[in-house]
C-alpha cells in the first residue's frame, strides 16, 4: 500500500506545471521519488517482520574427512585409470610427456622478463646531485637565497634540467621553507629534528612526496609550521625535520642537503640520504 502511494505521488509530481515549470517539475520529481523509495523500504521491512513466518533453520554439518570406503574407491579408480592410460607401462610416452612439461616451468621467466628491467637501486635515489641548482617549479627559474628571505614562505622546486620529465619529478620534486632565526629545532641524539648543516640561511628543503602513499604535501600552515598532506591528513612538523605529528605516514619527509653556489643560487649538496615517498619492503 505504501509503495503504491509513493508511485502515485511520483506520477502527480511529473504532472506539475507552473510559470517555472522546469524547476517545479524537477523538485516534484525528486520529492516524489524520495517518497516512493522510502515507502518501498518501509513496505519491505513490514512485510519481512510481520507477514513472513519466523522460522529457524539448522543445517547439519557433515564431516569433512573422507571415509575409508571412499578412499579405497578413489585409490582403485586412480590405479585403473593409470593402467588404462598406459602412462606406467609405456616409458617413452611418459618421458615425452614429462619433457613436454619442462617449457611450462620456463615460461614464467619469459613473462617476468617482459615486465621490464629490474628497478635495482633506482627506488633509493633521485636525480639530485651535488651542485645541481634548484629552480622554481612552473617558471623554471633559478632561485637565490637572498630572493627567498621572507619567513613563512614555501616554494616547490625541481632539479634544473628535469622540469619537463614527469618520471623524474615524481620522486625529485621538493619543497623549501624559509624560517625566522631560532625557529628550526636542531637534530640531537635525544630529540629528532632538522639537520642544521643541510640548511642555508634558515631555509630547509624536504621531499614533497608523502611517505604514506606518495601524494604531494602541498599545504603549509605558517602559524603552526605544519606541513599537511591533503590525501589522508598526514601532518609533519616542518621545524623539526618534518617529523610525523598525525596521520598514517610511517616516517618523516626526507630532508635534502642544500647549499649555495658562487653566484648565490640555491643548490643541492647531494641526493636525499634515504628513499623518498612511500616505504617499500626493505624499509619494513
Amino acid at each position: 500500500m505504501l509503495a503504491s502511494i509513493g508511485f502515485i505521488a511520483a506520477y502527480i509530481g511529473l504532472e506539475v506545471h507552473s510559470v517555472d515549470a522546469t524547476l517545479r517539475s524537477n523538485l516534484a520529481l525528486g520529492l516524489s521519488m524520495s517518497v516512493a523509495f522510502l515507502a518501498m523500504g518501509v513496505g519491505a521491512t513490514l512485510w519481512v517482520r510481520t507477514i513472513m513466518p519466523n522460522v529457524e533453520q539448522v543445517e547439519e554439518r557433515h564431516p569433512l574427512a573422507a571415509s575409508d570406503q571412499e578412499r579405497e574407491a578413489f585409490a582403485k579408480t586412480f590405479t585403473e585409470g593409470a593402467e588404462a592410460s598406459g602412462f606406467v607401462k609405456r616409458p617413452l610416452l611418459r618421458r615425452t610427456l614429462i619433457a613436454a612439461s619442462v617449457p611450462l616451468a620456463v615460461a614464467p621467466l619469459v613473462v617476468l622478463r617482459d615486465m621490464g628491467p629490474l628497478p635495482g637501486t633506482s627506488l633509493r635515489h633521485t636525480v639530485w646531485r651535488r651542485g645541481m641548482r634548484m629552480v622554481v617549479y612552473g617558471p623554471n627559474t633559478p632561485l637565490r637565497a637572498a630572493d627567498f628571505s621572507i619567513p613563512g614562505q614555501m616554494i616547490t622546486v625541481a632539479p634544473q634540467g628535469f622540469t619537463e620529465n614527469q618520471e623524474v619529478l615524481a620522486k625529485a620534486v621538493t619543497i623549501i621553507i624559509k624560517f625566522a632565526p631560532g625557529q628550526l629545532v636542531p637534530n640531537t641524539p635525544s630529540q629528532p629534528g632538522t639537520v642544521m648543516n643541510w640548511t642555508v640561511d634558515d631555509i630547509v628543503a624536504y621531499s614533497k612526496i608523502c611517505t604514506h602513499v606518495g601524494c604531494p604535501v602541498a599545504l603549509y600552515d605558517q602559524t603552526t609550521h605544519h606541513i599537511l598532506c591533503p590525501c589522508h591528513q598526514s601532518t609533519f612538523d616542518a621545524t623539526a625535520g618534518a617529523q610525523v605529528l598525525f596521520g598514517p605516514a610511517p616516517r618523516p619527509l626526507p630532508q635534502l642537503p642544500i647549499g649555495i653556489d658562487s653566484q648565490g643560487f640555491l643548490i643541492a649538496n647531494s641526493d636525499f640520504h634515504e628513499p623518498v615517498g612511500p616505504a617499500f619492503w626493505e624499509l619494513g
